[in-house]
C-alpha cells in the first residue's frame, strides 16, 4: 500500500471516529501516524528517480513574500502593479507556470515578491505543481493568500488546509515546549500549566510512536495534540500571513466592509489600483523589519542606505549586515535613537544590544 493510500485510510478512520474523552487517545495515535506519512510524502527518504523540474528562485533583498492562491485571482496583476515586473496575465487559468520574482522598494528596504503558480485542491499530495509551490512558500518570510472577493470563503479554507498539510502554520507562534533527548532514564513530562486539550497518556503514546523512549519534556503552555506533534517533527514553519481580497470593485460596499474587518485581511482591486499603498504598508508591518542607519566618526549618518533587519536584531546582526569580518574586530558601538537609554544622546553598547527602528549606529573596531 502506497503512502497516499495510507493517508487516505487514516483520514477516513479519523472522520468515522467520534470525538470524545474516550477516543482522544486513539485519535492522538492516528494524528501522529498521519503527520509521519505526510512528512514522508513531502520529503521522501529515497533518492531514486529523476530530480524533476523545480522552480526555486534565489533569495534576495531584505525579506521574501510569496503570493499563493487559486488560478486567476490576480496574483500576476498584483506583482506587475507593485513591483513593475512583467508576469504574464490572461483571462484563462494557469497562465503562470513558474515562479516569477519582483522587488518592492519601500522605506529603503528591498522586499522580494514571488508570484507562484496557482494551487489546485490536493496540492499537498502532489497534484498540479503543488509540492514545488509549497516548497518555495516555506522559504518565505510572509505569505500572501490571494483571494477573489466575488467567490465564497471556501477558497480560503481550502488553501489553509493545503498549507497546513505541508507543515506551514499561518499566523501562529511556535508552541512553548522543550524536548531533550537522553540515552537512558525513560520519559519525564513536566508541565507549568494545566493541559485541557491533550493529556500525558496521549503525549507518552505519541513519543512511543516516534520511538522516543528516553527524553525530558517541558510544556509551558496549554497545547493541543497536533501542536505537540508539530514540536516533535521539528520541520514546521510558523509564518505570518495576509489574506488579500482582490476584485472589490465587483462587490457591494457592505461586503467590502465585512471583509476588511476580518483579522489579517486587506481588500484591494488590482485592475483599478485601489488600496495597493495600504497593502505595501501592511506587508512592511507584518514582516517586522527595522531600519538601522550607520554613521562614520565625525560625519552625519547615511540616511540614504539603511540596513534592514528583523525585529529583535542586535548590534552583532548590524555588523554582519555591514561586513562579515566586523564582529572579530569589534571594540564597541555607539547608538542613538529609541534603543539608547540616554536618548537623544548616544549609549555605548556591546554586540548583544538590541536595536530598534531608525536607530543610528557607529561601530568602533580594534
Amino acid at each position: 500500500m502506497g503512502i497516499l493510500e495510507k493517508i487516505k485510510d487514516i483520514e477516513e478512520e479519523m472522520a468515522r471516529t467520534q470525538k470524545n474523552k474516550a477516543t482522544e487517545y486513539h485519535l492522538g495515535l492516528l494524528k501522529a501516524k498521519l503527520a509521519r506519512y505526510r512528512a514522508e510524502l513531502l520529503e521522501p527518504t529515497s533518492k531514486s528517480g529523476g530530480g524533476g523540474s523545480g522552480f526555486d528562485v534565489q533569495k534576495s533583498g531584505d525579506a521574501r513574500v510569496a503570493l499563493i492562491g487559486f488560478p486567476s485571482v490576480g496574483k500576476s496583476t498584483l506583482l506587475g502593479k507593485v513591483t513593475h515586473t512583467a508576469s504574464e496575465a490572461a483571462a484563462y487559468e494557469f497562465t503562470t507556470l513558474t515562479a516569477i520574482p519582483g522587488v518592492i522598494e519601500y522605506s529603503g528596504a528591498r522586499i522580494q515578491m514571488l508570484d507562484l503558480p496557482g494551487i489546485v485542491e490536493g496540492a499537498s499530495q502532489g497534484r498540479g505543481r503543488g509540492r514545488q509551490v509549497v516548497a518555495v512558500a516555506k522559504t518565505a518570510d510572509l505569505i500572501i493568500i490571494m483571494l477573489d472577493a466575488t467567490k465564497s470563503q471556501e477558497q480560503r479554507r481550502l488553501l489553509e488546509i493545503e498549507l497546513d498539510a505541508v507543515g506551514i502554520r499561518l499566523n501562529k507562534q511556535k508552541p512553548d515546549v522543550v524536548v531533550k533527548r537522553r540515552t537512558t532514564g525513560g520519559v519525564t513530562v513536566n508541565t507549568t500549566v494545566k493541559l485541557t486539550r491533550t493529556d500525558e497518556k496521549t503525549i507518552r503514546t505519541i513519543l512511543a510512536g516516534y520511538k522516543m523512549h528516553n527524553c525530558d519534556i517541558m510544556i509551558r503552555e496549554d497545547i493541543s495534540t497536533d501542536e505537540f506533534i508539530d514540536v516533535l517533527i521539528g520541520t514546521r514553519k510558523y509564518t505570518p500571513c495576509l489574506y488579500v481580497y482582490n476584485k472589490i470593485d465587483s462587490i457591494s460596499l457592505e461586503q467590502v466592509d465585512k471583509l476588511a474587518r476580518e483579522p489579517h485581511s486587506v481588500v484591494i482591486s488590482c485592475e483599478m489600483g485601489l488600496n495597493l499603498d495600504y497593502l505595501i504598508e501592511r506587508i512592511w508591518e507584518d514582516l517586522r523589519l527595522v531600519k538601522v542607519y550607520t554613521k562614520k566618526r565625525g560625519q552625519h549618518p547615511d540616511l540614504s542606505d539603511p540596513i534592514c533587519l528583523r525585529k529583535g536584531s542586535t548590534i552583532e546582526d548590524v555588523c554582519h549586515g555591514i561586513h562579515r569580518s566586523l564582529v572579530e574586530k569589534y571594540r564597541y558601538g555607539l547608538v542613538w535613537g529609541k534603543s539608547s537609554k540616554f536618548a537623544p544622546h548616544a549609549q555605548k553598547v556591546g554586540l548583544t544590544h538590541q536595536v530598534q527602528d531608525e536607530d543610528v549606529v557607529s561601530i568602533f573596531t580594534k
